[in-house]
């Protein structure tokens, strides 16, 4: 949180790592809220539900014509984040021709529609996601390493609600007070019985 105060009221970019459910999303969105953008959009692409195929087509947008079934220009997810911020979740499943392409369009901050010549000027602020090693992944050629720096000027880790317990309490109240809204029940605590096995069990899905 110290890191969150410190680089929300810049436009660097941050690339936020930690296993799914540790809340990566929600971190990115306290950055956007907490910084000079926030009323602007905030946009997300999550990267490991598209298809690859149709990847450039959801960051860059495309021309009326420029494949079967592009029946009018469409505007992508860079346009849709001008002077806002743009959240790429699961960043690791992107292929390496598109990662070239997001890194023209993070150098140059301009990008361009497929089918299309004209350079559109963008003013975006990325922050980027990943359960992934990405180290890993430059190492054995999966990630390009000259993106991967340029994505990782800051870099977060979400540590896993197994070795943060000390978080237990808070979570419990909260869920307790969105469930007894949502059941539309009265409920003020579980038992002691309860919270020991909270405690004891290793949560795998973490905050999720």
């Amino acid at each position: 949180f110290k890191t969150l105060k410190k680089v929300s009221n810049t436009s660097v970019t941050i690339m936020i790592s930690g296993e799914s459910g540790t809340g990566k999303e929600l971190i990115a969105q306290a950055i956007h809220h907490n910084s000079p953008r926030k009323n602007n959009p905030f946009v997300v692409l999550h990267t490991s539900a598209i298809s690859q195929s149709l990847m450039e087509s959801e960051l860059f947008g495309h021309a009326k014509g420029s494949f079967t079934g592009a029946l009018c220009d469409r505007k992508g997810k860079f346009e849709y984040a001008d002077t806002g911020t743009l959240f790429l979740d699961e960043l690791g499943d992107m292929r390496l021709s598109t990662q070239a392409k997001l890194l023209r369009a993070v150098e140059n901050r301009q990008v361009t529609r497929i089918g299309s010549n004209n350079l559109i000027d963008v003013d975006v602020r990325i922050i980027s996601a990943t359960h992934q090693n990405i180290e890993e992944m430059v190492k054995k050629g999966l990630f390009r390493e000259d993106l991967y720096y340029r994505l990782n000027v800051v870099s977060i880790n979400l540590p896993p609600l197994r070795t943060r317990k000390e978080d237990l309490p808070v979570l419990i109240d909260t869920f307790i007070a969105e469930f007894s809204r949502t059941h539309n029940r009265e409920i003020n605590d579980i038992s002691p019985d309860a919270r020991k096995i909270f405690y004891k069990y290793d949560w795998p899905g973490n905050v999720r």
